[in-house]
């Protein structure tokens, strides 16, 4: 059993390096291509429509609780891979690279929310804390590709693609070959639709749902826009001359570290407090940001952007926790995904509105807006604060 978690937890890792593989050399596709510098965004919202269809169709199946966990997340892991090495196909228009990214998305669906479902069926107490070192793993993945494209010098773009592919082939074996079905299993025997909105009668869960979606608003759009962040300070401060590539991975790594530490410390404070408190602190970090993006030290903007990395993800593994905690046995994989499919869609409105004021507004004061997210989370859980105060 305690050989389990790490299994799962770099197995995680290893697949979802695949998310953020196309942004990590965009500019590289931009230029090649000749495409549009808005073309980030809608790489990114490719991923995440395509991971929110595919959670929807997975949830509405109730795949993972009616098949085996361990066997979904394998056959997601070669069929995501297969999907992210399409894009170094020659000859490709945009159309063409939208949609192996879709399909990268739609597979990520057997591999995020059925992590944690694995998870869940062989840790039952404690799973905010393990939920912390899995969804670490997901941020730690999500980061290294730009730790790839920073290490791989005058190489093609297309290295880091072969790089992901391989390494989530890799992933999805380890589980398939050392992650047997969980002890506390409970399979769902037949196709029941009712199962994707029966368990949202709680108030439990809704309460965590709606903390869950503000935090997701604000998440992702963080995570693409690093990039642009670090590259727009570079133009209007041209001396600071920030390592772009190797920044962004630092500053998504950095979530890793808090959803572990925010994992044991939410053994003694509980998953809602741990939650609030970083969707709080990542909401103030929203309205902080114009003074740090026109501060003349970049270390202080590094410093800062740092500590935004940790608190905005710190939420994430609590969240999940509170839906798997307040879900049936039989319905948890369903209710994990279900909701995974809601948050996400909250990103692709809040990436697509980012790159549409890009063009409108100063740079400095674009990230004012990803605050609406954490205000709409931190109001809903302080309105239910007493049914999801739970250890």
């Amino acid at each position: 059993m305690k050989k389990i978690l790490p299994i799962i937890v770099s197995s995680q890792f290893l697949c979802t390096s695949l998310w953020f593989a196309g942004n990590s050399v965009a500019s590289d596709i931009v230029r090649d291509l000749h495409l549009a510098p808005g073309f980030l965004a809608h790489l990114t919202s490719a991923v995440q429509f395509g991971f929110i269809v595919g959670t929807f169709i997975f949830a509405l199946l109730t795949i993972a609780d009616r098949f085996s966990p361990s066997a979904v997340f394998f056959y997601s892991a070669l069929l995501a891979a297969a999907s992210n090495l399409g894009i170094v196909i020659e000859g490709l228009q945009e159309i063409h690279l939208l949609g192996f990214r879709f399909f990268t998305g739609f597979f990520l669906a057997g591999i995020y929310p059925v992590g944690m479902k694995i998870a869940s069926d062989y840790f039952d107490k404690g799973l905010g804390k393990s939920l912390g070192y899995l969804v670490g793993a997901l941020v730690l993945g999500t980061s290294f590709p730009h730790l790839l494209k920073t290490f791989s010098g005058d190489l093609p773009w297309a290295y880091v693609i072969y790089a992901t592919t391989v390494l989530s082939v890799l992933g999805g074996l380890l589980i398939y070959l050392f992650v047997p079905d969980g002890p506390y299993r409970r399979s769902m025997q037949k196709l029941k639709f009712k199962a994707v909105t029966k368990g949202f009668e709680n108030s439990n869960l809704r309460a965590a749902v709606l903390g869950y979606f503000g935090h997701m608003w604000e998440l992702y759009a963080f995570w693409a826009f690093i990039p642009i962040m670090l590259a727009n300070y570079n133009a209007w401060m041209p001396s600071a001359n920030l390592n772009i590539a190797f920044l962004s991975f630092l500053i998504i790594a950095a979530g890793a570290l808090s959803c572990a530490v925010g994992g044991i410390i939410s053994q003694y404070a509980g998953p809602s407090k741990v939650a609030f408190t970083a969707l709080l602190l990542s909401g103030i970090c929203c309205l902080m940001s114009p003074f740090f993006m026109l501060s003349s030290s970049s270390s202080l903007l590094v410093a800062f952007l740092f500590f935004w990395g940790m608190v905005v993800t710190a939420d994430s593994p609590q969240f999940s926790a509170l839906v798997a905690q307040h879900s049936k046995e039989t319905s948890r994989g369903t209710n994990l995904t279900l909701v995974n499919c809601l948050g996400f869609s909250s990103t692709i409105v809040s990436i697509q509105l980012l790159n549409f004021l890009s063009t409108i507004i100063s740079p400095q004061y674009l990230y004012l807006f990803l605050g609406v997210g954490p205000l709409i989370g931190t109001i809903a859980m302080y309105l239910e604060r007493k049914p999801i105060m739970i250890r």
